[in-house]
């Protein structure tokens, strides 16, 4: 059972978020639960007040959350976290009211959760996407197979993507490229593949001057159906549309082409620095987060190449 001590202490951490913090009810009730269960648990470890506990007890205490050990539920870390901040809140106030000296609890981090990997899908599954967003009759037609195309061949985010000017392109080069406006206005010059140059080729001549001549759409490359530039979220629309056609629709994202991009060309044998630059990220680390897709390629390779990998 709680100690009288420890259950004052909660009472008047839990009053002082309310009065003084200005916590809703609803937050105030899932701190009273974390830490109801954080009491038990030190109570169960002997300690009849807070000035016994040390940091080892507090870190003791973020394993058991997650391992359901103290037979409550084992709890994620998104949960873990959440209650872990409960707990430094609780220590800290005992410190600001005078209860000890020190807190045992200031060094202690929530458990970092597990890092949401980008999704892609296959290079077939793209194809099938590209060729779904041609459906369409008309200048629609070629503008989203083309929007679509230069997503998947340069990386773009969206948002850069309906933000090209027609100028931003140079198709006529010898080697074709894009100028991309990513964040922070940092510019970067991204390749064109054959394929997308063809694509956004056809899409110029064929579609964009009819689309103009409805509206005010200036010099921006993607137009919509009334001639204005295309926002952020008819794009987003195209994407879902051209998905849903392709029986791709449970697993595409506004990402997805951007991630797939990144995907393939690791998978590919391209340099993760190289992939880094054409993706626009400020540093490496965020890019290693694709490497985790090749590595089942990786292992293919290794075990039908090396000569001592079976046997």
């Amino acid at each position: 059972m709680v100690t009288r001590g420890l259950t004052r202490l909660l009472e008047d951490y839990l009053a002082h978020l309310s009065v003084e913090r200005g916590v809703s009810a609803h937050t105030s009730a899932a701190y009273r639960r974390d830490l109801t269960r954080y009491l038990s648990y030190l109570t169960a470890a002997g300690h009849s007040d807070i000035t016994a506990v040390d940091t080892g007890g507090v870190e003791q205490y973020v394993e058991v959350l997650r391992l359901g050990s103290d037979g409550g539920r084992p709890l994620s870390a998104a949960s873990t976290s959440r209650a872990v901040v409960a707990v430094r809140g609780l220590h800290r106030f005992a410190v600001q009211e005078g209860h000890r000296e020190d807190d045992p609890a200031a060094g202690v981090r929530p458990p970092a959760g597990t890092k949401r990997l980008p999704k892609a899908i296959s290079v077939e599954e793209v194809e099938r996407l590209l060729e779904a967003a041609s459906a369409s009759e008309g200048p629609a037609g070629l503008r989203d197979r083309a929007l679509l195309e230069l997503l998947y061949s340069t990386g773009a985010r969206i948002s850069e993507a309906v933000t090209l000017a027609v100028d931003d392109l140079d198709l006529d080069a010898p080697e074709p490229v894009v100028r991309l406006f990513g964040k922070g206005r940092r510019v970067r010059v991204v390749p064109v593949g054959s394929h997308a140059t063809r694509a956004v080729g056809a899409y110029l001549v064929r579609a964009r001057p009819s689309l103009a001549a409805r509206g005010r759409g200036g010099a921006v490359l993607f137009l919509g159906q009334r001639g204005a530039p295309l926002s952020r979220q008819s794009a987003w629309a195209v994407l879902q549309a051209s998905a849903q056609r392709a029986g791709l629709d449970a697993h595409v994202s506004p990402h997805t082409l951007r991630h797939s991009f990144a995907t393939h060309l690791l998978a590919g044998g391209a340099d993760v620095r190289v992939v880094q630059e054409l993706l626009g990220h400020a540093s490496v680390t965020t890019t290693q987060i694709y490497t985790h897709v090749t590595v089942q390629t990786l292992r293919e390779v290794y075990a039908t190449s090396h000569p001592r990998a079976q046997g």
